[in-house]
């Protein structure tokens, strides 16, 4: 596989004070799911929108760690997503020119999952990278008619940023802190 769009992500993702690694199987991106927790210190994680098989490797490196995965039970998602130190989610597509991953939730707790850890995983597939944002009207076309409603579409490029306090960029204050990125070149396993 042609990973020059793995790579133009990869920069651009960085750039922007994000981590971001291109891995080949699921095998190596639950290594790497698995790395960061331990970095985090994590006591506690989330996963959303991602196949069970990915979910279930991750689940088994990360050893001494509560995990939490769907379905959430609606009226305790947010209390119990609050006490998450890291959120994996599946990104539906990336673009590489702004190493931004999309992120589709048709429920409050998947999104949850992205947004209030202090340290957020986004995984994507290779063959789901867009080169450019003009490039992906027909992906959100598609996205948008498969579901008309009740549906939040997030981009994520690098970790949450703000220059709302006497006009220092600050990390960290209306989302993640830390951003991480896996871009996964192999098909599923």
């Amino acid at each position: 596989m042609n990973t020059s769009l793995a790579e133009t992500f990869k920069t651009a993702f960085e750039a922007v004070s994000g981590h971001a690694y291109i891995v080949q199987t699921e095998a190596e991106a639950a290594e790497i799911i698995a790395r960061v927790v331990r970095d985090a210190n994590a006591a506690r994680i989330a996963f959303a929108e991602l196949p069970d098989t990915l979910v279930d490797t991750a689940t088994a490196q990360c050893n001494g760690v509560e995990v939490l995965r769907p379905p959430y039970a609606a009226d305790a998602a947010l209390h119990a997503i609050d006490q998450v130190q890291v959120g994996i989610t599946g990104a539906r597509f990336g673009i590489a020119e702004t190493g931004t991953l999309v992120e589709v939730s048709l429920d409050d707790a998947s999104r949850l999952v992205s947004a209030l850890p202090r340290t957020y995983i986004g995984i994507v597939r290779a063959r789901d990278l867009e080169s450019t944002l003009r490039g992906c009207g027909a992906r959100m076309t598609a996205v948008l008619k498969e579901h008309p409603e009740n549906i939040m579409i997030s981009y994520i490029s690098g970790p949450s940023r703000t220059g709302d306090i006497e006009m220092i960029l600050t990390l960290g204050v209306h989302g993640p802190e830390h951003a991480h990125a896996i871009i996964l070149l192999g098909e599923h396993e």
